[in-house]
């Protein structure tokens, strides 16, 4: 574990002197060298503009015979932020790519048995993100138009639940790559400025995939339905689909330079599936009377899960418009970027999401939240402005 901290700290002092390197040059921020690929190209009437920003991001902490304590630990992430634009006279055509991955190692005792064995202990995923949007979008009448966006969402690698730790921890699956993944397809309504555009539709379609059968036996299915076969010892009688229906709002804001050297991205989702009142079972649940001993019986044939520390007595007496809310799935997220040079950036990394497929881990129930702070050297190429 010394060793692994030592070396990566060799490398955080190396991005220092990078950035020292950079401003003695005074190259400027927005003017970066492109490769060819980059280059704004113009042909049939139309232009592609680039920006593309890959990054690590490497945070570092070394306890050894420190009297205040604390436990040494690495987490080194790396992302990948492109934005991908033609623009023609008669459409736009906007793509977006959001990657992300990233590992944590901690010694929480330093015991070298923990080393050996312990992976529970000091290696775990800290980051796992694929977010793919393309959209093309016409304009009908001053910033208003038209537009049909794809967006899929997933992730890289297997995540896992932690109870306990060193030897006796215990790891549950529960997610995976296309387990859930996501695929959403509009067709919307948009009000489109320079910096932001608000998208609205009545006709979208969400699938949601789950292409994991241990996840499936273990209920952990993320809203796709099973059928009325369904038997968790026979992955034969598993469902691995689920298409919805419903409405989609989109709001998305990205703004370089908000102030000098601060760059802002923020995106709000929400989605309503036509079909959920019925696949939560609202009537079963509306009818159930809850056994004063235990809130927590549901009804035999409902197809709703409850979220950790969630009673169907909490739930029951709900009126129509916060059912309509509960029903409703939110995914926010906001981005800030610091600039202090042109290979070093300050960053915040918040989301949240609500989404009541998702049982929950812990106390947080049908909520998610991410939140990070770090450090990252990116190596960036843009496109000038044409």
């Amino acid at each position: 574990m010394t060793k692994k901290l030592l070396f990566f700290a060799a490398i955080a002092l190396l991005s220092v002197q990078m950035a020292k390197a950079d401003n003695e040059t005074a190259v400027d921020n927005n003017t970066v060298n492109m490769t060819t690929a980059d280059d704004s190209i113009k042909n049939a009437g139309g232009t592609w503009t680039t920006s593309t920003s890959p990054a690590l991001k490497i945070g570092e902490f070394l306890y050894h015979n420190w009297s205040a304590t604390g436990n040494s630990q690495i987490d080194i992430t790396g992302t990948f932020f492109g934005n991908y634009k033609y623009t023609h006279p008669k459409f736009v055509w906007d793509n977006i790519v959001d990657l992300a991955y990233g590992f944590a190692w901690q010694d929480l005792d330093n015991s070298a048995a923990d080393s050996v064995g312990g992976r529970f202990e000091t290696h775990r995923k800290s980051n796992d993100k694929i977010d793919l949007t393309s959209a093309i979008s016409w304009k009908a009448y001053k910033d208003w138009g038209a537009s049909f966006t794809a967006n899929f969402k997933s992730q890289f690698g297997a995540g896992y639940e932690y109870e306990g730790i060193g030897f006796n921890a215990v790891e549950t699956k529960v997610s995976g790559f296309m387990a859930p993944g996501y695929l959403t397809t509009a067709l919307s309504f948009e009000y489109k400025r320079a910096d932001w555009s608000i998208s609205l539709s009545f006709l979208t379609g969400k699938t949601t995939f789950v292409y994991d059968d241990s996840l499936i036996a273990q209920g952990k299915t993320y809203g796709v339905i099973q059928e009325d076969n369904f038997d968790p010892t026979d992955p034969s009688t598993f469902t691995h689909a689920y298409f919805a229906l419903g409405s989609y709002v989109k709001a998305l804001y990205l703004k370089k330079d908000i102030v000098p050297n601060l760059d802002l991205y923020a995106r709000v989702e929400l989605f309503y599936d036509y079909k959920k009142p019925k696949n939560m079972s609202w009537d079963d649940i509306d009818a159930f009377v809850p056994d004063d001993t235990d809130p927590t019986l549901a009804p035999a044939n409902t197809k709703y899960l409850l979220a950790d520390g969630e009673t169907w007595t909490d739930i029951q007496n709900k009126g129509w418009l916060k059912k309509r809310a509960f029903e409703t799935d939110l995914d926010f997220e906001l981005k800030l970027d610091y600039r202090f040079s042109r290979h070093i950036s300050a960053n915040l990394a918040l989301n949240m999401k609500w989404d009541t497929d998702f049982s929950g881990m812990g106390n947080w129930g049908h909520w998610q939240f991410y939140q990070m702070a770090g450090i990252s050297v990116f190596f960036n190429w843009k496109t000038p402005k044409s």
